[in-house]
């Protein structure tokens, strides 16, 4: 969490449907002018857990403050927070501006402030020149960009996004990404977005809440969940992982594939995890590629991907083992065929070591 004051406090929330408990109990803050990420995949709770700090849903038990305030039971009418949802959820009868002004016209705001307010809500999503476009006429993401504009003119102390950009296309949800990330900076809001999309996350938020089965299993910057992963789970939801079982016995771990080295924790099964950009490839093990590398496995190039930027290969260590290199060595590329005797190797310090679970 950032170092600014709290504005939401979730303490001991938990929310049961019949036999079924979707968010186990938790407790999660969130500061002001965060943008916090929600990720995991579908049916973790993460879009329970946001309708819960919308108050769209009551928990079955703990308490939700906002400001500093118990709003537990409290509706969403009656919370500082507003919810983009997946479908926008747009009027379509109306005009981009009947619908912007939506929310105003209910509070009763005089015409004056509510033609001030639609004009920079628009400006700010850059829908200049629209407010009289039926919203049936819009594209996607201009739809997107409405719905946005609506929740915002509201002045939310926190913007809830449940998966807002899930029905765009690739290239227009990159756009609205850097969109959401210069509303956050220009309004300085509390942002908190709900994605199954590791790399929206990533690419969004300044901190990231990983979700499996109703838990938050790891609370980080973004980072610190890809460099740093406290289990298996996350370790391969976020990013790609290659992982080796091995067992810790006397001070020593002895991976499957034979690899030991020096790691002091309890004797038990564990794992090691290594990022495909952190392992190296070449055709010997003397080949410079490999300099100051510690572990060594010889393999069979199974496949070599071309990437752009990098070349994704896959290596089989043996049977059971196939392990993934992302290389920036175009030249190594040239020199490789598939089903090459390869060589594949790491450094220690790259690797992480986590209990097999």
């Amino acid at each position: 969490m950032s170092d600014g004051a709290v504005l939401v406090d979730l303490r001991g929330v938990s929310k049961t449907f019949g036999t079924v408990t979707a968010v186990h109990p938790l407790q999660l803050r969130i500061a002001q002018g965060e943008f916090l990420a929600i990720l995991g995949p579908s049916g973790c709770g993460k879009t329970t857990l946001l309708r819960l700090i919308g108050g769209f849903l009551l928990p079955t038990a703990g308490t939700v403050h906002i400001g500093g305030k118990d709003m537990t039971r409290l509706g969403p009418e009656h919370r500082p927070t507003n919810m983009v949802f997946q479908g926008y959820g747009l009027f379509p009868h109306m005009t981009v501006a009947q619908n912007i002004a939506y929310g105003l016209r209910v509070a009763k705001v005089s015409r004056v402030e509510i033609d001030h307010r639609v004009g920079r809500a628009m400006d700010l999503v850059h829908l200049e020149g629209l407010a009289d476009r039926p919203v049936t006429n819009l594209s996607g993401g201009q739809q997107q960009r409405v719905a946005l504009a609506r929740a915002l003119i509201m002045r939310p102390d926190a913007l809830l996004l449940d998966e807002p950009l899930a029905a765009l296309d690739l290239k227009l949800r990159k756009a609205m990404q850097e969109e959401l990330r210069r509303i956050h900076a220009s309004t300085g809001g509390t942002f908190v977005f709900v994605t199954h999309d590791q790399e929206e996350a990533m690419g969004l938020a300044t901190r990231i809440c990983v979700m499996e089965g109703g838990h938050i299993v790891q609370d980080g910057r973004p980072e610190e969940i890809y460099n740093t992963p406290t289990t298996q789970f996350v370790s391969t939801f976020i990013g790609e992982a290659n992982i080796m079982p091995g067992q810790r016995s006397n001070g020593r771990v002895i991976l499957n594939t034979g690899i030991a080295f020096a790691d002091s924790g309890a004797e038990e099964a564990v794992v090691s995890i290594i990022r495909p950009e952190k392992m190296s490839i070449a055709t010997h093990r003397d080949d410079q590629t490999l300099a100051g590398c510690d572990a060594y496995l010889s393999g069979r190039l199974l496949d070599a991907i071309f990437r752009g930027p990098h070349v994704h290969y896959s290596v089989a260590i043996n049977d059971k083992i196939v392990v993934t290199i992302d290389s920036r060595d175009m030249d190594m590329r040239r020199r490789l065929s598939i089903g090459d005797d390869v060589v594949v190797a790491w450094r220690f310090d790259d690797q992480r070591i986590l209990t097999d679970r």
